[in-house]
């Protein structure tokens, strides 16, 4: 990004052009009253936060404007909304307070704030704790009660990504990987398909800039055929609708680099054997009974002038996906070869499928338009379950992250009772987890069920339309291992209860017998030595840690020797330097220090032994691969590559514990590292695949094991070599062998 040169004059108008035009989109949606509110709020805002500029150069008041920009045109948000938009920051980084709020916007706008605004001087657990998890916590809490608040952080996230350029890389990976995590699932959740698929881009633009600057250059080299296609697809459509007397406005889309890049990998085809890479949607005007008839005259025009896949028709139509959208799908081949996907919705459907139900979730701000019924329900039982989640005493933040991302899942399946009562579950949902939402005590004494009249057990995974009649016993109670076969919050949940009250009685044991073995050793009892001995015995939490310690797998002997141990942890003092100094500088330049001081630190090679480090088994970093590190709990940095999902999360969960690697330049080091490949079986071919390997490249071979179905081979190639530029030399040598249609090196959790 190009140095920005500050010009006050400039930006004085720049400011008051964007403030216009903001007036401009909620003009028509706002009376007077509401926008001498807005007008007020942009008054405040901009003194607030006069003389501060963003990493960019630019004012700051920039952002809260094009945040508010995005929350009225992009979501259809009225002027509360707007006026919380341009406020969302005077709490947090100014003198202001949420009492100053609430007397000069009224109790809801300072309540929306206060959900936006993040926790500060957090006292947490460095081990177990997460900052990001404990600030999203506060906004779920906010969420249950007005929606709004997710949607306003959901525009606020936004345009930090489409300015996420003038950042330091390391911000950069936290800041993308949490998006990913966190909040491109709620986007998708409340239906803001647009904002989704933007947010999965502009994230993978920095977790995988290799394979997303690959994608983009593919899109924009076959954008020109594309069009063609397209406009060569769509006329004879347009003709047939004009003459059966349909008006249909048709646009296309292409998909995002990210929805392409998940199909390379889970369906392992190239880019060029993506059907859907572009699709066409009609979209027309009808009263809301007529829009049935008209999606199916549509289709079948369509089925008329082109072949269909049958397999891969979506109806939307009668049963919508749980975020309310709604449109009906054929898949055509066009005269040109290929295949291209329509959609065919109304209006009233296509603002569903754009904005989300969140923008048709209504708080009356003006007082006279009334609410989508269903929609509402919609969003209403969402909001319901997430509030359900938040009724647990369980007070560990990271859970409750994963039991609502649990709840975000779009793949619904109804059931039934005896009686014929119908229930909603997420797909994948077993016997189990309809017990418990039917009654926690069904749950707990659940033996079974009869699923359309046959037994089955508890972990049986239901299907849609199933009826289930619930079989109990009083004798049985839960069991450990029903943690594997739920997959509801509400039964991990109602588990995770019954489970506790048990806990505490092993944990208070646990504890006096650590306290006997201090005793004996001299040691007074103190919560800094209970978390020495957790970290040092690698406990994932304390109920491991007393459970190990009950069953005697932690011996007072051990003890003795860890709490002996009294050399410097250089990585705990690294992380402990960064925490008291990050205000003030960036980890890369405390990093530097770090390297000046001791110059191995923290650089990847087989000798550096002050800090050990292993190389992640679900993605197999090699030297060259853009890299992150993680404190194990122990004395070692687990190291990905930066693109994995795995990383992505603890990114997203543990920003603050990132730790920057890089491998050091010119080691002579082979990692085990392999690849994939593919093609039609010949004579000779094995040798062939040899020869490069060990004459053309002199790589050393660890195994190769070829599988043979049809005359089409699959290879898997393990061999140590160097650095990602060995491996990809390797990889175009050998798709120079006739007959290999495909060489890749291995995915994550690929053996």
């Amino acid at each position: 990004m190009s140095d920005y040169i500050p010009n006050e004059t400039l930006e004085a108008r720049t400011i008051v052009k964007k403030y216009r035009e903001l007036l401009t989109v909620i003009y028509p949606k706002t009376t007077v009253e509401e926008r001498k509110t807005v007008r007020k709020a942009f008054v405040l805002a901009n003194n607030a936060h006069h003389g501060v500029r963003r990493k960019s150069g630019e004012p700051y008041i920039y952002h809260p404007i094009d945040v508010a920009m995005i929350c009225c045109k992009e979501m259809n948000l009225g002027a509360t909304s707007v006026t919380c938009a341009l406020l969302h920051d005077v709490v947090e980084d100014t003198d202001y307070t949420l009492e100053d709020m609430r007397d000069m916007f009224g109790g809801v706008v300072a309540e929306i704030i206060d959900g936006l605004t993040k926790i500060e001087d957090l006292e947490f657990d460095n081990r177990n704790m997460s900052i990001q998890a404990e600030n999203f916590k506060k906004i779920f809490l906010s969420m249950s009660k007005d929606i709004r608040v997710i949607l306003i952080k959901l525009a606020d996230r936004l345009h930090n990504m489409r300015t996420l350029d003038s950042m330091p890389p390391e911000k950069q990976l936290k800041i993308a990987s949490e998006t990913a995590y966190f909040y491109v699932p709620f986007a998708h959740r409340l239906g803001l398909y647009s904002i989704k698929s933007e947010l999965e881009d502009c994230a993978m633009k920095y977790t995988d800039p290799v394979d997303y600057r690959a994608i983009a250059e593919r899109l924009k080299g076959t954008e020109e055929e594309r069009t063609h296609l397209i406009r060569d697809f769509v006329a004879p459509i347009q003709e047939s609708l004009i003459a059966n007397g349909i008006q249909a406005e048709v646009s296309s889309r292409t998909k995002s680099i990210f929805s392409i890049q998940n199909k390379i990998i889970r369906k392992k085809v190239d880019f060029d054997d993506i059907y859907d890479i572009f699709a066409v949607r009609f979209v027309f005007d009808s009263p809301q009974e007529e829009e049935f008839e008209i999606c199916w005259r549509i289709y079948k025009i369509v089925c008329l002038l082109y072949p269909t896949n049958p397999n891969r028709d979506r109806n939307f139509l009668m049963h919508p996906k749980a975020n309310g959208y709604q449109s009906l799908h054929v898949t055509a081949m066009s005269k040109a070869g290929k295949w291209v996907e329509v959609q065919i919705r109304s209006k009233r459907m296509d603002e569903i499928a754009e904005k989300g139900l969140a923008a048709h979730y209504r708080y009356k701000e003006d007082g006279t338009e009334e609410a989508d019924s269903d929609i509402d329900n919609r969003l209403e039982e969402w909001l319901l379950k997430t509030r359900e989640i938040l009724k647990s005493k369980d007070a560990d933040a990271l859970d409750f992250l994963n039991e609502v991302k649990l709840n975000l899942g779009l793949k619904e399946i109804y059931v039934f009772t005896p009686k014929g009562d119908m229930k909603t579950l997420p797909a994948g949902s077993t016997v189990l987890d309809f017990a418990y939402q039917l009654h926690t005590k069904l749950g707990n004494q659940c033996i079974g069920a009869k699923v359309n009249y046959n037994i089955v057990p508890v972990g049986k995974v239901l299907e849609n339309g199933d009826q289930v009649e619930i079989i109990t016993s009083k004798k049985q109670t839960p069991k450990p291992e029903w943690y594997d076969i739920v997959r509801t919050p509400k039964a991990k949940r109602s588990l995770k209860d019954y489970f506790k009250a048990e806990q505490r009685e092993l944990n208070t044991t646990g504890e006096e017998i650590l306290k006997q073995y201090l005793a004996e050793l001299g040691i007074d009892y103190t919560s800094e030595i209970l978390e020495k001995l957790i970290t040092a015995t690698l406990s994932k939490n304390e109920d491991y840690f007393w459970h190990a310690i009950i069953t005697k797998k932690i011996t007072k002997a051990k003890i003795s020797k860890i709490l002996d141990v009294n050399q410097a942890n250089e990585l705990a003092d690294f992380q402990k330097k960064i925490s008291e100094e990050s205000s003030n500088k960036s980890v890369d330049q405390l990093i530097d220090e770090q390297l000046n001081v001791t110059p191995n630190a923290f650089l990847l090679d087989d000798d550096y032994k002050q800090i050990r480090y292993v190389l992640a088994p679900c993605c197999s970093p090699l030297p060259g691969d853009k890299v992150v590190g993680f404190p194990d709990g122990s004395d070692k940095i687990i190291v990905h590559q930066t693109s994995c999902p795995n990383a992505i999360e603890n990114m997203s969960k543990f920003g603050n514990r990132i730790i920057k690697t890089k491998w050091r330049k010119g080691q002579d080091i082979a990692f085990l590292s392999g690849i994939r490949i593919t093609g039609f079986d010949r004579k000779g071919m094995i040798k062939e695949i040899i020869d490069v390997v060990t004459s053309q490249l002199d790589l050393n071979i660890r195994s190769l094991n070829i599988e043979t179905k049809h005359n089409v081979f699959t290879g898997t190639l393990m061999l140590y070599i160097q650095n990602v530029q060995a491996l990809i030399d390797l990889i175009d040598k050998l798709k120079e062998i006739d007959q290999i249609e495909k060489v890749e090196r291995i995915g994550y959790n690929e053996d």
